[in-house]
């Protein structure tokens, strides 16, 4: 399968083409165009259980839509995300990759999704109770609001909430306050992340959340 990610960092999209026989399942929604050759089928992500818990609580779509090149001759796909910002691939070697709600757009087969237990810090941060993880061998693609930035962690790194975007699961996640309660409050930062362990992390440059904060009184 031949990739490209087009338009980075603001406007991403992911330009794929499927050689005969090969098939991606992409999130419900992340198609912007297609070859016609391309059968397109919609399905459970996962199951119905699965699924229902992807979404409740892992902010994920019910449903991923499978795209398959029964054709003898290669076929493109063009996939996008809502939020503007960049586009990320991983490719799993039997290794796993854990994503925040809203990051994952597609993966080839080969590629287990599961949903694991993210705990209360993760909550408590505004990213979920669970978390999407991906294992296998193939292909992870992910998005981000802004700019996406790689940071090899090899003991403790703080980052600020809604920042960030996909971790592998060597590392662990406590939630804290910037500094003391009032020097948190003035500070505008409020909660963060303290990350801990051996890993890569990634980090969007922007937040949902900030910008929902910005917005909110433009809107009154």
């Amino acid at each position: 399968m031949h990739y490209e990610i087009r338009y980075k960092p603001a406007f991403s999209s992911l330009v794929l083409t499927l050689r005969p026989g090969e098939r991606i399942l992409a999130e419900a929604g992340a198609m912007a165009s297609r070859s016609a050759a391309l059968n397109q089928t919609t399905q459970l992500f996962g199951g119905l259980i699965p699924a229902l818990l992807k979404h409740w609580f892992g902010g994920e779509s019910l449903f991923v839509n499978q795209f398959v090149n029964p054709s003898q001759s290669p076929q493109d796909l063009v996939l996008t995300q809502s939020t503007l910002g960049d586009m990320q691939v991983l490719h799993l070697e039997g290794n796993a990759i854990c994503l925040q709600p809203g990051a994952y757009i597609a993966h080839t087969s080969g590629v287990s999704v599961d949903l694991d237990w993210a705990g209360f810090s993760s909550w408590f941060s505004g990213e979920g109770l669970f978390k999407l993880k991906l294992s296998g061998k193939g292909l992870v693609f992910f998005g981000a609001y802004g700019g996406i930035s790689t940071v090899a962690i090899r003991d403790e790194f703080v980052v600020d909430t809604g920042h960030l975007v996909a971790y592998e699961p060597s590392i662990s996640m406590k939630i804290g306050l910037a500094g003391g309660l009032l020097g948190s409050m003035k500070s505008g930062e409020g909660f963060i992340n303290r990350l801990s362990g051996r890993g890569t992390i990634y980090l969007q440059s922007r937040s949902v959340d900030g910008l929902a904060r910005f917005l909110k009184p433009k809107l009154r």
